[in-house]
């Protein structure tokens, strides 16, 4: 796992070699002791629950990063390094 944003209180990472439960590019989100997991680009929740003030900054964060985001999903499947991505500011 690695750490690839933060903010507002956000941890979002991304998983090496993550391909086989979800089968869809995809995020992990940790916020103050509730976790989910959403899709990339879309953006859509795929698992799990976030308080809805804190999921549309995280929608919009996905939104702004799409590329980054499905750069570093080809990255990681791979088991390769990945980049950190800039925060919502």
């Amino acid at each position: 796992m690695a750490i690839i944003s933060m903010f507002y209180g956000i941890i979002i990472s991304m998983y090496y070699f993550d391909n086989r439960k979800h089968k869809l590019p995809h995020i992990h989100v940790k916020y103050q002791g509730e976790q989910a997991i959403f899709t990339i680009p879309e953006g859509e929740l795929l698992e799990g629950d976030m308080k809805t003030s804190k999921r549309k900054l995280l929608e919009a964060w996905i939104e702004i990063h799409q590329d980054e985001l499905m750069a570093d999903w080809e990255l990681a499947i791979n088991g390769e390094e990945i980049f950190k991505i800039e925060p919502l500011k």
